[in-house]
């Protein structure tokens, strides 16, 4: 029998922020129960209460990281401040992800991202679709109203995510920022 939500007592929430700590440093692909609850001083007896199951836990890390995620990029586009362009979001866009600060964020983001891919039926279900979806709403920020909701709009603002999500898969694998920072300028000096 599960229970139709999760408890919100402040030990699952602090559970699962030990847990988000703990995925940022190991990834989630191989994420076993036991070393888990050892390394966050609880048992896997306790995330499976706190959690109904591995897949439920799974499934709050990832809305946990994509929370943290969001957060931090909306910052950019945050519409207290001056609009900007397209262009000028997308570099502060790409200033946040060259950042080391936020490696294991990425890393993490790009594992989830692919395992959506391979297992849409699984805990990682929708979560690159989501992803594309939030990043291409954040990017429509920095393109004027009147515009916005146009094909051509729609075109640039997903031309600029490729650009951005190739150039992040590029220095996760590499590390070398300069390289990858210069491709992304070029590229971003050619929009219109």
């Amino acid at each position: 029998m599960t229970r139709s939500e999760p408890s919100p007592s402040p030990r699952r929430q602090e559970l699962l922020e030990a847990a988000y700590a703990y995925a940022l440093r190991s990834g989630l692909g191989e994420l076993s129960l036991r070393p888990l609850a050892e390394a966050i001083q609880s048992s896997p007896r306790v995330l499976l209460y706190l959690f109904d199951s591995k897949d439920g836990l799974i499934r709050a890390l990832l809305a946990r990281a994509r929370a943290d995620e969001l957060s931090h990029l909306q910052r950019i586009t945050d519409p207290r401040r001056e609009p900007g362009d397209l262009r000028s979001i997308a570099r502060e866009l790409w200033r946040w992800l060259a950042d080391d600060a936020h490696r294991g964020l990425l890393t993490l983001w790009v594992e989830s991202y692919s395992r959506s891919l391979v297992d849409p039926n699984g805990p990682w279900a929708g979560f690159a679709r989501d992803t594309v979806g939030d990043w291409l709403e954040l990017l429509a920020a920095g393109q004027p109203a009147e515009v916005r909701d146009t094909e051509a709009a729609l075109a640039q603002r997903t031309l600029v995510l490729a650009v951005l999500r190739g150039a992040l898969l590029d220095l996760l694998a590499t590390g070398d920022t300069a390289r990858a920072t210069a491709a992304v300028h070029l590229q971003l000096a050619r929009l219109e």
